[in-house]
């Protein structure tokens, strides 16, 4: 399959991307990449990381407060390449100074030269938080992912007082036993921040991809492309009521309440007072913090939206906004990177219809729900 190179500078429903280089060496089951023909691929430098500087920074998504993850169509801690392009970018942000918290993902070990452009670029100013993609998922699932290794790299960056985010995701059937699950927390609870627990994305071109891993999902009675995401009734119904041992350790299903929690800031995607908040296994500092915030959060007005819109593209795209629910509304359908960066910005719940060609999954800021799959 020919690669279908995405957008250098992008916009995911919680944070900012930058992909100066594409393409990732594994090929884990149900990655998103796969229909793209981005996995078992060499990586690809699409743009040098001064050049990806520029484009982010010149970018109509560009905002000094948005979380940025970097390389989510690789993983850039896999290969020598993607590890030297790594530190070239982290100096090349650091150099400008950049205000937005730096988010990098990864199943792959923390070596040497990384744990260093990590330091250096913390020493001058740049905020970088570690997410550990560590899930249960044996080679059938991810492979040549090394689960000992992972469980080490939790240790390292602890030990080098790195930000850390446990990320367990995707729920799959393979990986949905509660004592499986509780497992892997046992083993990073005293080194990560935070665990951030999620489902199964569905992109309205992978259903094919994912029915071959959950054959329930072929049922044509559901939906899960327009689900938030797909969870197995176990790993829900664990998630929901964990065991008394990890009261300690905060354990998120939204990845909006991990970011705000490690950078000890409030919610501003609208998780306040929710269902999901009310199960998220959140301290009570961190819900203090973002109810302490709601009254003092700045006031959002029509022309502020507008001029947004037109930045995005929309000139003439309508609106109502929802003083009270602080809610835009849109008159007609709208690219969801583009609704998610909206929401982000002006910290607004963003609503309008679906548009048919959309090729994102929906996520939860959109209004999406999670979708609960019983055994069969």
């Amino acid at each position: 399959m020919h690669p279908d190179y995405q957008p250098v500078v992008d916009q995911h429903d919680t944070w900012l991307t930058l992909n100066p280089v594409q393409g990732c060496p594994t090929a884990c089951s149900y990655c998103s990449l796969h229909t793209l023909g981005l996995t078992s691929a060499r990586p690809t430098e699409l743009a040098t990381p001064a050049e990806a500087v520029h484009q982010l920074l010149t970018h109509r998504y560009y905002a000094q407060h948005l979380a940025l993850a970097l390389y989510t169509s690789t993983d850039a801690f896999a290969t020598p390449e993607t590890r030297a392009h790594l530190t070239g970018l982290l100096k090349a942000l650091a150099a400008e100074q950049i205000q937005n918290p730096v988010c990098l993902v990864t199943k792959f070990p923390l070596t040497d030269d990384i744990a260093a452009a990590i330091g250096q670029a913390r020493a001058q100013g740049l905020t970088v938080i570690v997410y550990v993609s560590y899930s249960g998922l044996g080679p059938d699932h991810e492979p040549g992912i090394d689960p000992g290794a992972l469980r080490e790299t939790f240790r390292r960056l602890h030990a080098e007082s790195i930000p850390t985010v446990h990320y367990l995701r995707p729920a799959l059937p393979a990986n949905s036993d509660p004592a499986l699950l509780s497992q892997l927390l046992d083993h990073v609870a005293p080194f990560a921040q935070c665990t951030v627990v999620v489902g199964t994305k569905v992109k309205p071109a992978a259903r094919d991809q994912i029915t071959r891993l959950w054959p329930e999902l072929a049922d044509p009675h559901l939906s899960p492309e327009t689900a938030d995401s797909v969870w197995p009734r176990s790993t829900w119904t664990w998630l929901h009521h964990l065991p008394h041992r990890f009261t300690g350790h905060p354990v998120f299903q939204t990845n909006s309440c991990a970011l705000a929690y490690v950078l000890r800031r409030a919610d501003r995607a609208g998780v306040l007072d929710t269902p999901t908040c009310a199960a998220n296994q959140c301290p009570s500092q961190q819900r203090e913090r973002c109810r302490q915030s709601e009254p003092g959060r700045p006031a959002v007005t029509d022309s502020a939206i507008r001029a947004h819109l037109d930045r995005l593209g929309h000139p003439e795209l309508s609106f109502a906004y929802r003083h009270q629910t602080r809610t835009v509304v849109l008159a007609r359908p709208a690219p969801l990177r583009d609704r998610h960066n909206l929401a982000q910005v002006l910290g607004v719940t963003v609503r309008a219809a679906d548009d048919p060609g959309e090729s994102l999954w929906p996520g939860r800021l959109s209004g999406a729900q999670p979708l609960v799959i019983d055994p069969t």
